[in-house]
């Protein structure tokens, strides 16, 4: 199991640790005083979930279930909230779980914990809507035992009567909830509460000892009312007759412990303490404490805007106290509007600047202005010359794995996909804040902005902690791990050849042709090069450009896909929209049966690249549906003479579900590998279009069958003693997954450059625990 420490938390993580844990992180390595802390992430409950032994049809489904509830009939809402948690709450927590948190905590020395819910809700909006007192943290001893029910109870709580009322209100299904767990060791404190700043004046609320006073509303806290220039206004005593703390000597203002306390909301390691008569008349903050406040407060100006809120605590230390962050309310946005249109956040990364709609994509203009965001209801893959000008990309249509998406992260451009009307709300010229990480777009005023809204359009939110540059620094590779499986990079833009050549990379696993001979074509269909006489020139340029991936790269291996598209229209544009209007149509080597001539042509391409001296390209045939059709392939290739260099290999694509049945054949008739292309694989098994996002968010790469039938490949091509590769979006888009990859034997993953280094630590976590596991079982 992984434990994501506050200080080391990035951005790719934020899925997995939920926001508030990402925002506290952020703050944390931007050098503000946070308290330490690790994060159980949102996957270990979904294994949780998924491995709950029940004979409840209830929970059978979990954590796939969407639980439609019929929420106005209480009785019924209330059996099943109760029948969930106490499933939950009985479920055995795996032992190598508790101990990997409990030695963790270890660290801290501290006898008391206290679990933190920390949520994720994709494609929801929680940010407008009032979620306090919905999720509450749990306090417990730091013992195993304590350990493991403190986090039942923790991840129970998503399912209680109150919860699932809301998500249900809110629009939001369970499918949509993942729920981390921040663990934090608990202090005895001087004084807590919260910091409420806005722009016309702060607010500071202060209690004796630890803040869950003020969260269970059992004080009344003291209001220091502040204007940043002259300092406290205003002040009002408070109603504190109670103080939490820890341990059994209570702390310097407090009295007698609560002997049996109801108040308590758990007996293991919090105490309430009665305030001494003396001290109930008394400030819960000292002047320095105030001014301690107020200095942090003004920091956080510059990195939150003027209006939030956060908690605080001042841990008694010795004789002294410190000053923490122990919560950060999520930021709506540092620019002052809400979003206005949500979509699926395709490519990551922030930009701000003017819209550029275009309502019909087949009148595709000459060149973009630079720098637009392009609003637009779908792109084909001829866009692509004209994307390298954008700063942003916001479709109406397509999912995670759509063309849009998939060009948007191999060029590193922000992109939101989905968004609903896109076209319809947004008109050219907007200014508008792009946020491809949370799917989200804002609208941005342009007369009267504020100074703070332009300096955040100056520095693109580079230098905020909270959304750090999107430009992804080369790995550092001087201290990685070692590892086994082979990590590849999917390519198809030489222009990203330098950018990549510092990563820690085995070679290409998939160098896309359909994309990286757009640049040369001009806009014409090579049959439309061969039919014009213009072969020579049109085979000269296709050679040049996988020759600079074969230079780069070498002897690194480079698979190079064939053309998977339709090969029978003289018309580029008309070809590519009517190819991905459909999922299936003339596509892959069912093409090169009725014309093979563009395959002859790729085919010479790479006999020239091997003539140049470059034995380090191999072959990958996309979309291959029957042996016969690879058996007519193999042939045109050995017509071709590229399997007299000793090197060459020639592999398929396992993307068609009849690969399932037919994989021995393929090998019998010269296949020499195979690499899975999840994108295709799963919209054929679980029939959905992989540019129609709405469906995207529920069949995904994730799901079982798909995940059956990827560990059935690997399986049948160790059987039949061949490398398996898979080079489809599951991977970068599903980091958990290769956990599963690795254990089954996959040789090599190849994903994305913007993957690469959190790619290759996945890998090195992989493989440390299979070797752990294998020590283990030697032992014993």
């Amino acid at each position: 199991m992984d434990i994501y420490w506050l200080d080391q938390i990035k951005l790719q993580d934020r899925a997995k640790v939920g926001d508030k844990a990402f925002y506290l992180s952020r703050m944390m390595q931007r050098g503000y005083p946070v308290v330490a802390g690790f994060v159980v992430s949102t996957e270990i409950l979904r294994q949780f979930l998924e491995n709950l032994n029940s004979s409840e049809s209830l929970v059978a489904d979990l954590p796939h279930s969407s639980l439609h509830l019929d929420v106005t009939n209480w009785r019924q809402l209330q059996q099943v909230a109760g029948r969930l948690r106490q499933e939950i709450l009985t479920a055995a927590v795996p032992q190598d779980w508790v101990r990997t948190i409990f030695q963790a905590a270890r660290e801290w020395q501290t006898s008391c914990l206290i679990l933190r819910p920390t949520l994720a809700v994709s494609n929801a909006t929680l940010g407008t809507k009032n979620i306090s007192g919905l999720l509450e943290s749990v306090f417990c001893q730091c013992e195993p035992e304590a350990i493991a029910y403190a986090l039942k109870r923790t991840w129970s709580q998503i399912f209680r009567a109150r919860s699932l009322l809301y998500w249900q209100r809110a629009g939001i299904n369970l499918q949509q909830i993942s729920l981390a767990v921040l663990v934090q060791p608990v202090e005895n404190a001087i004084a807590s509460g919260l910091l409420k700043a806005n722009s016309s004046g702060w607010e500071i609320e202060a209690t004796w000892g630890l803040g869950i006073a003020i969260a269970l509303g059992e004080v009344q806290p003291d209001v220091y009312y502040i204007q940043q220039v002259t300092g406290v206004v205003e002040q009002q005593l408070g109603n504190k007759m109670l103080a939490y703390g820890v341990d059994d000597a209570p702390p310097g203002a407090f009295s007698q412990p609560v002997p049996n306390s109801a108040l308590t909301p758990d007996h293991t390691c919090l105490n309430t303490y009665l305030i001494q008569p003396a001290k109930q008349k008394e400030y819960a903050l000292q002047e320095e404490y105030i001014q301690q406040i107020i200095a942090l407060g003004t920091q956080l100006v510059s990195e939150l805007g003027k209006s939030f809120t956060i908690k605080w605590t001042i841990a008694e230390q010795n004789t002294s106290g410190k000053l923490y962050i122990t919560q950060v309310s999520s930021p709506q946005s540092v620019i002052n509007h809400r979003h206005f249109i949500r979509g699926i956040g395709a490519a990551g990364g922030r930009v701000v600047a003017n819209a550029l709609v275009i309502n019909n994509p087949q009148h595709k203009p000459e060149q973009l202005p630079k720098g637009v965001i392009l609003v637009i209801t779908a792109i084909a893959p001829d866009w692509l010359p004209l994307l390298h000008q954008v700063g942003g990309i916001i479709t109406e249509q397509g999912g995670l794995t759509s063309h849009a998406a998939i060009l948007a992260r191999e060029l590193g451009i922000a992109a939101v996909v989905n968004a609903t009307s896109a076209t319809s709300l947004i008109q050219t010229g907007e200014r508008l804040l792009l946020d491809g990480d949370r799917g989200e777009v804002y609208r941005i005023k342009t007369e009267g902005e504020s100074r703070r809204e332009k300096e955040i359009e100056r520095r693109k939110l580079g230098e905020n902690p909270l959304h750090p540059p999107i430009s992804p620094s080369p790995p550092v590779t001087s201290h990685l791990p070692m590892i086994a499986t082979q990590l590849l990079v999917n390519l198809s833009q030489s222009s990203l050849i330098e950018q990549v050549q510092s990563f820690p990379l085995d070679g290409v696993g998939l160098l896309r042709s359909e994309l990286m001979v757009l640049n040369i074509l001009s806009g014409q269909h090579p049959n439309s090069w061969i039919l014009g006489g213009r072969e020579a020139e049109l085979l000269e340029l296709w050679s040049e450009q996988i020759i600079q991936f074969a230079r780069a790269f070498a002897p690194r291996p480079v698979f190079y896909r064939s053309l998977d598209w339709p090969q029978d229209s003289p018309s580029l544009s008309d070809n590519l929209q009517s190819s991905t209007q459909s999922m299936l149509g003339e596509r892959g080597t069912f093409s090169y049966l009725r014309n093979p001539a563009v395959f002859e042509l790729e085919l010479q391409a790479l006999a020239s690249v091997q003539q140049a001296g470059y034995s380090n390209v191999n072959l990958l045939l996309p979309f291959v549906r029957t042996v016969e059709e690879f058996v007519f392939c193999r042939r045109k290739v050995e017509q071709a003479l590229l399997t007299e260099v000793s090197q060459f290999q020639l592999w398929i694509m396992a993307e068609v579900p009849s690969v399932l049945f037919l994989l021995p054949e393929y090998v019998k008739a010269g296949a020499a590998g195979i690499s899975i292309g999840t994108n295709d694989l799963t919209q054929l098994l679980l029939g959905v279009d992989r540019e129609q996002g709405q469906l995207g968010k529920v069949f995904n790469e994730r799901h079982p069958a798909v995940m059956s039938a990827i560990a059935q490949l690997i399986e049948m091509a160790k059987s039949a003693g061949i490398p398996c590769s898979i080079c489809g979006q599951a991977p970068a888009l599903y980091p958990e997954i290769i956990d599963k990859l690795v254990e089954w034997g996959i040789t090599s993953i190849s994903v994305e450059p913007e993957a690469v280094e959190r790619t290759y630590q996945a890998i090195a976590r992989a493989e440390q625990r299979l070797i752990l596991a294998a020590a283990r079982r030697k032992l014993h």
